[in-house]
C-alpha cells in the first residue's frame, strides 16, 4: 500500500525502546485483543493473518498514527467480523452502548474457558508450516544482482516502499511460500518463491548510513527483476 502505513525506513519516529523483563501487554484489554486475534486467525481460521494487515492498512491515518498497536488490531478485529458477517456493526455498537451503562462488566469481564479452541490453537503453532506441493523452481539463485520492482498497487503488499527501485543482492532462497498480497484479499494463495534480499544501508538512505551497514529483507519473487 502507499499511505502513511508503509512507516518503515522512515526517519524522525527517534529509537525503538525495548522494555527488558517486562511484560508484552501494557494493559489486560491489550492481552485479550491478542487472544482475539490468536483465536480467530489459528483457531476457528475465519481470517487469516494477511487479512489482519490489510485490515489495519485500511484504517484513517489520523486514527492509526495517534493509536497503540493492539488499539490498531482491535480497530482491524471490528472491521474483519462485520466483513465476515460473524457480527454486524449494529450489533457491535448497541453492545459498546450496553458497556457504557454497564461499567462494571467491563473492569471484570466474564471468562469462557473453551478447551476445544485451546487446543486447536495450540496444535495450529506447533504445526510445520505447510509448503504448497507443486514445485516452482527459484528464477534467482544467492548472488544474482536483482532489483525491487517500482510498484504501486492498490491494496495489501509486502514489499517496502523504501526499497522499490533499489538494487540488492540474493543472499538466500527460503522457498515456496503464499502470496500475500493476493491473500490479503480472498484471492487465493498463488505460492511463488521467496528470497533473503541484501540491501546495501547506503543504497537506500545515502551518505548519511555507514558505508559497513547492509539491510536483509524477505521479498517475493514476483517483486523482484534481474538487475
Amino acid at each position: 500500500m502507499n499511505g502513511v502505513h508503509d512507516m518503515g525506513g522512515m526517519h524522525g519516529f527517534g529509537p525503538v525502546r525495548r522494555e527488558e523483563g517486562s511484560s508484552p501487554f501494557h494493559a489486560p484489554w491489550e492481552g485479550r485483543v491478542f487472544a482475539m486475534m490468536t483465536a480467530l486467525t489459528r483457531g476457528r481460521h475465519t481470517f487469516n493473518l494477511d487479512e489482519m494487515r490489510r485490515a489495519v492498512e485500511s484504517i484513517p491515518p489520523a486514527q492509526y498514527l495517534a493509536s497503540v498497536y493492539y488499539a490498531l488490531r482491535l480497530a482491524a478485529l471490528r472491521i474483519l467480523l462485520v466483513e465476515k458477517g460473524v457480527v454486524t456493526a449494529s450489533e457491535i455498537d448497541a453492545m459498546l452502548h450496553k458497556l457504557g451503562r454497564e461499567p462494571e462488566r467491563v473492569r471484570t469481564p466474564a471468562r469462557r474457558d473453551d478447551p476445544a479452541l485451546a487446543a486447536a490453537i495450540l496444535a495450529d503453532i506447533e504445526r510445520p508450516p505447510k509448503q504448497p506441493r507443486e514445485a516452482i523452481a527459484p528464477r534467482f539463485r544467492p548472488g544474482d544482482r536483482v532489483v525491487a520492482r517500482n510498484q504501486h498497487v492498490q491494496g495489501h503488499t509486502r514489499l517496502p516502499r523504501y526499497v522499490r527501485g533499489k538494487a540488492g543482492v540474493i543472499h538466500r532462497v527460503h522457498g515456496v511460500y503464499d502470496f500475500p498480497d493476493t491473500k490479503a484479499h480472498g484471492r487465493g494463495a498463488h505460492p511463488a518463491p521467496v528470497y533473503s534480499v541484501r540491501f546495501a544501508a547506503r543504497d537506500l538512505w545515502g551518505d548519511a548510513s555507514s558505508p559497513r551497514d547492509s539491510v536483509y529483507i524477505d521479498l517475493w519473487e514476483n517483486y523482484l527483476d534481474p538487475a
